[in-house]
């Protein structure tokens, strides 16, 4: 994949925090390679929320119409009341 740039102005409070997390006091050389850590960051973070939902949805996806039980939205609407 070839490589590309793409330019973003940043300023005031968010170029603080920028030059916080770079140089000789921050853990990245550059703001490029912040840049990158926030990106890859971000797709994990989407990437383990997108699991979380597969698993907790997963046995209700793979159960038979039978288990189902139909209800009403003021059913829905008393119940999260009660809690």
């Amino acid at each position: 994949m070839a490589s590309s740039s793409i330019h973003v102005k940043v300023s005031g409070q968010l170029q603080d925090h920028i030059q916080q997390q770079i140089g000789e006091e921050g853990l990245y050389e550059n703001a490029s390679e912040y840049i990158r850590a926030l990106i890859r960051n971000d797709l994990q973070t989407r990437d383990e929320a997108w699991e979380a939902l597969q698993k907790e949805l997963g046995p209700a996806m793979r159960a038979d119409d039978s288990e189902f039980v139909a209800v009403s939205a003021e059913d829905v609407i008393r119940r999260n009341k009660r809690r």
